[in-house]
């Protein structure tokens, strides 16, 4: 079978843009189609073709002309949601192929996708039901696959949910990062000109904040990849400089991430490393934190989130100002740098502004990055505030637009906003 994964184009809006000619909080995303690399991975059978309209965003057209694919897989984030609904309409009047969407707005909020123009919808990890239901197709057999929704428009969507376990990751077959290979020289680290790797370790959290998207992934599980098979990815990568921990949590099973660490050093790989971390974790395992930087870890992203105790438990953060604090010295104390993601409510009020910014000056964060509240559909502050949403417009789901009125005036909130990012990037550190 000919089948060709779609990475959508660069398409979420900005109201600061649109409406105040604030050109600094559009936000746009790079870097490769980890998850489509995985997804053709485990599908050594048929011809495989990655099309990333991030980088190519003109080639549609003339790739299922010259393609003229059996089976279309797109992915999309909330933002991308629209765009996908529209590429698989072209795709539809294009090719006779089948359409299958996937990834986490697929997986948070199914419903959406079920459309005319698409045929399935992956829920969750996709790469071992997506070659599930591809062999179904093959031969005929039209029993259910759990994780795939055959669509039905106009009627109830019914899939049979799939108990996501290791078994799912598939990890023992490598990604096809070979597919990209020709868009390899725009995936760079921005602001250094590096060429940057994507490696996962690990999927979903074993937390569950509720502005986070991450837990319908893995049906709220988190599955850690077998050491070999990081090693394996890693090498894959030789003109990556720096490889990308894309996990959520990599460092969630704190005695694996330690064993991973070891291996890395036995084995000699020379490599610069961004994870993502909690500051708890951190704390209570400051010796894992000194032996990943001993291995090659440059950076760590942590999310913060907020600067007070009651702000962070009405996010279900599970954490605390103290652990921030310490973890921040710690991090300082081993030399790593500290990318730290900040969630501005909507209802912030110029002191809350102020206040975040002198946290910031003051614990010396090196690289602050600043994102809306945004309640994103399917996750529990979705639940939470969808009465209080204004704007239904899913392309501005970009977490730099406050989809919820503001408590200052509108303008103002984004001026602010704006501010602090350029306060940031002025003190930026590497």
């Amino acid at each position: 079978m000919r089948i060709l994964l779609i990475n959508p184009p660069n398409c979420g809006r900005s109201i600061p843009e649109e409406r105040y000619g604030i050109t600094s909080l559009k936000q746009i995303f790079r870097g490769e189609p980890l998850s489509l690399e995985t997804l053709a991975g485990n599908l050594p059978e048929h011809d495989v073709r990655i099309l990333d309209l991030k980088a190519d965003p003109a080639g549609l057209e003339a790739t299922l002309a010259a393609f003229v694919p059996d089976l279309v897989g797109l992915t999309a984030m909330t933002c991308e949601a629209n765009t996908v609904l529209a590429l698989a309409g072209a795709i539809k009047k294009n090719a006779p192929a089948t359409v299958v969407v996937g990834g986490v707005h697929a997986s948070n909020d199914p419903d959406f996708f079920n459309h005319p123009d698409i045929d399935y919808i992956a829920i969750g990890l996709g790469k071992q039901s997506l070659r599930e239901q591809i062999s179904h197709l093959e031969s005929g057999d039209q029993t259910p696959v759990p994780g795939i929704a055959r669509t039905n428009p106009g009627q109830k969507l019914r899939w049979q949910p799939r108990s996501f376990s290791r078994a799912d990751l598939a990890d023992s077959v490598a990604p096809r990062y070979d597919l990209v290979d020709h868009y390899r020289p725009q995936y760079t680290l921005e602001g250094l000109g590096l060429q940057m790797g994507l490696v996962a370790s690990a999927a979903g959290c074993p937390y569950d904040c509720n502005f986070c998207c991450i837990g319908p992934l893995t049906g709220g599980a988190y599955l850690t990849a077998s050491i070999a098979t990081v090693l394996r990815d890693i090498r894959a990568l030789p003109q990556a400089p720096v490889i990308r921990l894309v996990d959520a949590n990599s460092f969630g099973q704190p005695d694996h991430a330690l064993a991973l660490a070891e291996a890395i050093a036995e084995v000699g790989l020379r490599k610069q490393y961004l994870a993502d971390v909690r500051s708890d974790m951190v704390v209570r395992t400051p010796h894992l934190l000194k032996r990943w930087r001993e291995v090659g870890l440059r950076a760590v992203v942590i999310g913060f989130e907020e600067i007070e105790d009651q702000a962070l438990g009405n996010m279900n953060k599970a954490n605390n100002q103290a652990n921030n604090r310490e973890a921040i010295r710690i991090l300082h104390d081993l030399g790593l740098t500290i990318v730290g993601d900040f969630i501005i409510a909507p209802d912030y009020t110029e002191d809350q502004f102020d206040r975040l910014g002198e946290f910031v000056r003051e614990q010396q964060i090196e690289l602050p990055m600043y994102t809306v509240l945004t309640p994103l559909p399917g996750t529990g502050l979705y639940e939470r505030m969808k009465t209080e949403i204004s704007n239904h417009n899913l392309d501005y789901y970009t977490l730099t637009n406050a989809v919820v009125p503001t408590r200052l005036e509108e303008k103002l909130f984004y001026q602010r906003y704006a501010a602090l990012l350029q306060d940031g990037h002025h003190n930026a550190k590497v």
